[in-house]
């Protein structure tokens, strides 16, 4: 059955014109009706003008629109800002040359197949409008720089290739401290430190998100509850929040500067000292564990690179787990504290001074993968409420650190709750952008007096700010580009502000070179 000319063209407009709404609704974050109301204001002029119409004359030549690579481009930035809410290319760049091996995100996985498909269907329609309306050749080509030009995508590669020209300016390594450790103290404490997936303090405001943090609301009364902690560039993924808060630097990845591009890396940052090395180096037994697969972006390149006795991910805990109990990524969350108890049990009964490092899962973006507990607990989980999670995630932290003090295990421990990165896209997206938003950083511990302290800061400060909480000392409260949050010297965001110190991130390299100094 061959469909009319007319049923064609209609078709092919209406079908571009929801393709536009909906690149609108998705960038602006507006009403899912959007799509089509945009589609219906396409279509006045495309009527007015007889667009593709059977009496305007057909292109002389059959040649391929210029658009479609344009075009192909933008439908790769739509699908990573509904994807993350926010298109970050260093997130991109690092991903590909870590590995993206043992990804638990099946379901973007299935939206990644399916607006290949949208693209393609849209890619045909705009085919078939320029070889059927003559006046579209013309205007295609013109509209082809305007989609290059201003396609966010683009514009961060242009700026990323800027800094490797300009390799004189060195702002940020100036002004880069290596990690060091001057003083000790008589018996240095334990270290637990717990990685929350996306779980923001921004979740403490009851207005936006009800009851979702109260558990760490409560866990914070205990301790150092820090506010204002802001998510500077490159320190917006799990990977690089664990860089910045160990390492205090963002993780800005290799880029142009590694030997084989198209390979995986090897290292991760070996041209730095961070937290693991610090520790090492003073006896401490390193561990980490997380509930999804090690081998995803590095992280157990990382660890193990950075001092790390143990990494324990999906494929070393699985044979623990409850068979058929695991969510797309691995381990759910109260698997994994209950392993992380046992093991960190054995840390303090073999007397030497330990470093524990856990990253939670229940609250990863879109939805989340609340624990069989938690659904116990809060009741029937609909599947989509992220706010949900996030409750999850607290309540479980909150019960998993009261087992542990009652058996006496935090004696000599400090404890540091944070999230990894503020969170990426998720069903509360509205509500998250709709005010400031800030990262989850507490301390707890006998020596750490219950109190709030409101500094503007980022991630690398935690580093010195976690080293001094311990006792150590380090020269003039600086490590990398962190400032400690105990002392009263200004960071580098009260100094120059946030926007200052992204902006010498994407026009110097420097640093960059310095910390990846060595790397295959």
């Amino acid at each position: 059955m061959t469909l009319s000319r007319n049923t064609r063209r209609w078709f092919a407009l209406t079908y571009i014109g929801l393709c536009i709404g909906y690149a609108v609704m998705v960038m602006w974050v507006l009403p899912w009706w959007t799509p089509a109301l945009l589609a219906l204001a396409w279509l006045v002029p495309a009527h007015r003008f007889g667009w593709g119409a059977p009496e305007q004359r057909a292109a002389r030549r059959r040649a391929w629109p210029w658009s479609l690579l344009p075009l192909a481009l933008w439908w790769v930035y739509i699908y990573l800002d509904d994807s993350f809410g926010k298109l970050d290319l260093g997130a991109v760049i690092f991903h590909l040359q870590a590995g993206i091996e043992e990804n638990g995100s099946t379901d973007r996985q299935i939206a990644g197949a399916i607006y290949t498909l949208a693209a393609i269907l849209m890619l045909v329609c705009v085919t078939w409008l320029v070889r059927a309306d003559h006046r579209w050749r013309l205007w295609e080509r013109v509209l082809s720089l305007f989609l290059l030009a201003f396609n966010p995508l683009l514009f961060g590669l242009s700026l990323r290739g800027a800094s490797v020209i300009d390799d004189n300016a060195s702002w940020l390594a100036d002004r880069y401290r290596p990690p060091q450790i001057v003083s000790a103290p008589k018996q240095p404490p334990n270290l637990i430190y717990l990685y929350l997936e996306s779980t923001e303090r921004t979740y403490a405001d009851t207005q936006r998100f009800g009851n979702a943090y109260e558990d760490l609301t409560e866990l914070g009364r205990r301790g150092v509850v820090f506010q204002g902690v802001q998510q500077l560039d490159n320190t917006g993924w799990t990977m690089a929040g664990m860089v910045a808060s160990q390492c205090g630097v963002p993780l800005m990845p290799a880029g142009l500067m590694h030997d084989n591009q198209f390979e995986p890396l090897s290292d991760v940052l070996p041209g730095v000292d961070c937290l693991g090395d610090l520790l090492k180096a003073r006896g401490y037994a390193l561990t980490f564990m997380g509930g999804a697969s090690t081998k995803f972006a590095g992280k157990a390149k990382f660890y193990r690179g950075h001092g790390f006795d143990t990494v324990l991910g999906k494929d070393e805990l699985l044979d623990q787990a409850p068979a058929d109990y695991l969510n797309d990524w691995g381990l759910y969350d109260d698997t994994l504290l209950g392993l992380a108890e046992a093991r960190i049990r054995r840390l303090h009964d073999a007397h030497r001074p330990y470093a524990f490092f856990g990253l939670t899962l229940a609250a990863h973006p879109p939805f989340g993968h609340p624990s069989q507990s938690c659904r116990d607990n809060q009741g029937p989980f609909d599947g989509t409420d992220i706010l949900y999670s996030v409750k999850c995630t607290g309540w479980l932290v909150k019960n998993f650190i009261a087992r542990l003090d009652a058996d006496g295990l935090l004696d000599n421990t400090l404890v540091v709750v944070s999230s990894d990165h503020l969170s990426m896209k998720n069903s509360a997206w509205e509500q998250l952008i709709a005010g400031p938003r800030e990262d989850t950083l507490i301390l707890l511990g006998k020596h750490q007096r219950p109190r709030i302290i409101e500094r503007q800061a980022s991630m690398v400060d935690v580093l010195p700010t976690v080293l001094e909480a311990m006792g150590f000392g380090v020269p003039d409260h600086r490590a990398g580009l962190g400032v400690s949050l105990l002392s009263s010297r200004p960071t580098l965001v009260e100094r120059y502000s946030l926007e200052e110190l992204n902006r010498r991130m994407r026009s110097e390299n420097r640093l960059q070179e310095e910390l990846w100094t060595g790397v295959n």
